[in-house]
């Protein structure tokens, strides 16, 4: 089981550590690099522009193309999954070229992490529509799919079009792998349809229970080599609840899971790093 992890600092809501709020630059990279040397699969980082104040989500977002830009010249092997990118916020051409470019820079560690959103506040104050986002992100995702890894694309599409255009440079992977957010039926079938993986939200922010997620898998049929990202529905105690370890893998694999999206119980930044250290040992983890 690959175990990628749900990332500290880069966003906030009330029930984190204290010394997430504090922490900056120089402690995401001792929490970047030490999950690279440990043989962790990704880390993530969530997609918001501007927020309403006391959004229950939180009100601290990191922008993920700038975050992973920066870790990936301090990290070496580690894959970059942001989580999740709000489809129609943006031109599928813009992801193409940007995260492309990424790619690109990083060696191929990219992983696109595509949702359709769903605070209709954001959508407003970006001027995007917000009624037919559904229809609008798959074909985007089908425009992306077209776009990415090549350096001359086409499609046409309902809502994209475009032809002979140069992507200079382009993304490394010649298929990019796509994940799709959302804990919905119709979220999945655009997952096994459209894309490469899906990601559900955790039971406690409305996804599936494991039993329900396995429920939900057995009633599609995923093409080879389909990932789906299991996340834990709470923090990991592998230092103090060792056996923890063990029976959270047992119910991700039973639920169908692939990888594991992980949140780890820490109290310091340091106490943060030995969690790791201890997973990845329990995990056997390709450290």
């Amino acid at each position: 089981m690959r175990v990628g992890l749900g990332s500290p600092i880069v966003a906030l809501s009330g029930n984190r550590p204290a010394w997430e709020s504090e922490a900056g630059p120089a402690e995401l990279v001792r929490v970047a690099q030490a999950a690279d040397q440990l043989g962790y699969d990704f880390m993530t980082c969530g997609d918001h522009v501007a927020v309403p104040p006391g959004l229950p989500r939180g009100e601290r977002f990191y922008d993920p193309l700038a975050t992973f830009a920066f870790l990936a010249g301090q990290t070496s092997r580690i894959r970059f999954l942001p989580y999740v990118l709000v489809l129609p916020f943006y031109h599928p051409l813009e992801l193409a070229k940007r995260y492309g470019t990424l790619d690109h820079l990083s060696g191929g560690r990219l992983v696109l992490g595509l949702g359709v959103g769903n605070l209709e506040e954001e959508f407003d104050l970006l001027g995007k529509p917000f009624a037919d986002r559904g229809p609008r992100a798959d074909d985007a995702l089908r425009a992306l799919r077209a776009a990415l890894g090549k350096r001359v694309v086409s499609y046409d599409g309902p809502y994209y079009s475009f032809e002979n255009l140069v992507i200079d440079p382009h993304a490394a992977q010649e298929k990019l792998p796509l994940w799709i957010g959302g804990h919905s039926k119709r979220a999945l079938r655009r997952a096994v349809t459209l894309a490469d993986g899906w990601s559900p939200a955790p039971q406690a922010f409305r996804g599936p229970s494991p039993e329900l997620m396995r429920q939900m898998l057995d009633e599609v049929d995923p093409p080879a080599g389909f990932d789906v990202v299991f996340t834990p529905g709470g923090r990991i105690d592998a230092i103090g609840a060792p056996d923890s370890v063990g029976e959270m893998l047992e119910t991700a694999e039973k639920a169908g899971g692939t990888l594991v999206n992980l949140t780890l119980r820490h109290e310091s930044l340091e106490h943060y790093l030995e969690q790791l250290a201890a997973f990845a040992e329990l995990a056997g983890l390709p450290g």
